[in-house]
């Protein structure tokens, strides 16, 4: 895996960067000294992190591939190339499956993994034109690799980042490629994600997803992080060229739990093919 340890001078992008784990991986790329672009849906909030960070701020609407692509021109026409791009953006609403209308599905996919495909379409090329490499980095979820209850939507949209990630990454290394990928697995931020509909256009006005804001539950497995947190565990990603970036190592469990079940399907599907007798020779 490509990593880029050297990081000051160098110039990075942070999709969904005017809040949350956004605005806390670009906090922590302009601390190593990098020149950071924030894009955003989100007018107002854009303009006062950006002047907060003293960053560059374009809007953006990554379900729109029209947009990334106008974002990734004007930061090559103010800088030249871009180095790192973060395919942060995303919603998280809830909902169960049986209850969800298409407009629900087309904007979380819309916004969750064709927000990030467009931007790992749009940027690829930009950074493989670097002679001294690049980074992408996508944000997923730990729901990207254990699907819970109510969030069958959002992990859907997720385990495909892991997904493309993953791929991305195997075909860079294939190719000899400078540039290398990290997919963020990230556990509990103290973000804005629970008002995510906010965002949400008119034309999606069939409804079943609603926000939930989990920080209300007296739950004691999760454990609360800052923005910033989170952005440090994606700068050392970037800088070590670690394929994944979890912010909660304590949470393995789950994620071994699911491992084991579909290791017990593979020895379960072993056995039942062994016991079955072999066609007759007679026949």
């Amino acid at each position: 895996m490509s990593a880029l340890p050297e990081l000051h001078g160098k110039v990075a992008v942070v999709t969904g960067g005017a809040s949350g784990i956004g605005k806390g991986i670009a906090t922590q790329l302009v601390r190593q000294g990098m020149r950071v672009v924030i894009a955003d849906i989100e007018p107002g909030p854009l303009l006062r992190t950006a002047d907060e960070l003293g960053v560059a701020g374009i809007p953006v609407d990554v379900a729109d591939l029209g947009s990334v692509r106008a974002l990734a021109r004007s930061v090559t026409s103010r800088f030249g190339t871009v180095h790192v791009i973060c395919n942060n953006a995303g919603v998280g609403p809830m909902g169960r499956i049986a209850d969800l209308t298409m407009d629900d599905w087309h904007w979380i996919i819309g916004v969750n993994l064709h927000g990030v495909i467009h931007g790992v379409h749009t940027f690829l090329p930009i950074l493989e034109a670097n002679a001294d490499g690049g980074h992408v980095v996508n944000t997923a979820s730990m729901s990207g690799l254990v699907a819970p209850p109510r969030l069958g939507a959002y992990s859907v949209t997720k385990f495909g980042v892991v997904a493309l990630t993953e791929a991305l990454a195997s075909e860079l290394r294939q190719a000899g490629s400078r540039v290398g990928a990290t997919v963020l697995c990230p556990g509990t931020v103290r973000t804005n994600i629970h008002t995510s509909s906010r965002n949400r256009p008119e034309r999606f006005g069939d409804r079943g997803l609603a926000d939930v804001d989990i920080s209300l539950d007296d739950n004691p497995a999760y454990r609360w992080i800052s923005p910033e947190e989170a952005g440090a565990v994606v700068v050392r990603a970037i800088r070590r060229g670690d394929l994944y970036a979890l912010t909660h190592p304590d949470w393995y469990g789950m994620v071994e739990r699911r491992h084991g079940r579909i290791a017990e399907a593979f020895r379960t599907a072993a056995s039942l093919d062994a016991a079955e007798p072999g066609p007759d020779p007679a026949r």
